[in-house]
C-alpha cells in the first residue's frame, strides 16, 4: 500500500511534523510511505477567476500540481492539521481552494485515481474536541470534493509542543493500526 502524510502546518518542525513523523513510522511496515509538508511548496492563492471550470486546470504556475501527484501516487492519505483559530492553517486552505480544478462539483473537472481512503488527524493545544472537529470536518470535505473517501480520524488535544506527543503516542498507534488494517 502506497501511503502518504501530510504536514498541514506551516511549522516544519513543530507537534505536528512530531506526529508526522510518528505516523509514518507506525504504518511503514509493509508499506511505501511518503510525508510531505505543505510550507516546503510553493502554493498561490486561488484567484476565483472560475477559469478551471472551463479547462480543468489552473492558469497559475506554482507547486500544486506537484502535490497533486503525491495525491495521485498515493492509496491512503493522511492529513494531520493543528488549529489554527478552530480550523486549518491558511496554507493548507490555499491549497485546498487551489484544487478547485480537480472538483467534482463542475464539469469539465481533472481527477485523480478512484478508490482511495483519506484519514484526518487534527490537534490542538486547548482541551475543548469541538476545534479538532471543525478542522476534521473541513478535511474530511476537501476529501469528498476529490471523492477521496474520508475513512477515519483523530482528534488529540491538549497538544502544545513536540514534547506532548510523547504522552500520545499509544493514541497515535492505535489509530494508525486502524490504517493499515483497513
Amino acid at each position: 500500500m502506497k501511503i502518504l502524510v501530510i504536514n498541514c502546518s506551516p511549522v516544519q518542525n513543530g507537534a505536528t511534523a512530531e506526529i508526522v513523523k510518528w505516523v509514518g513510522q507506525y504504518v511503514r511496515d509493509g508499506n511505501e510511505v511518503r510525508t510531505l509538508c505543505i510550507d516546503d511548496y510553493d502554493v498561490r492563492f486561488c484567484k476565483g477567476c472560475r477559469k478551471c471550470h472551463e479547462t480543468a486546470a489552473c492558469f497559475q504556475k506554482d507547486d500544486v500540481d506537484r502535490i497533486m501527484e503525491q495525491l495521485k501516487w498515493a492509496d491512503q492519505i493522511v492529513s494531520v492539521s493543528p488549529s489554527y483559530w478552530a480550523d486549518i492553517p491558511g496554507q493548507f486552505k490555499a491549497f485546498i481552494d487551489r484544487c478547485t480544478p480537480w472538483c467534482n462539483t463542475h464539469d469539465p473537472h481533472a481527477t485523480i485515481p478512484t478508490g482511495k481512503k483519506g484519514y484526518a488527524i487534527a490537534l490542538r493545544t486547548g482541551p475543548g474536541m469541538a476545534e479538532c472537529e471543525k478542522v476534521i470536518g473541513s478535511i474530511e470535505h476537501f476529501y469528498g470534493h476529490l471523492e477521496i473517501k474520508a475513512s477515519g480520524h483523530l482528534g488529540l488535544c491538549s497538544v502544545a509542543s513536540r514534547e506532548d506527543v510523547a504522552e500520545r503516542t499509544d493514541e497515535i498507534k492505535a489509530f494508525c493500526d486502524t490504517i493499515t488494517n483497513s
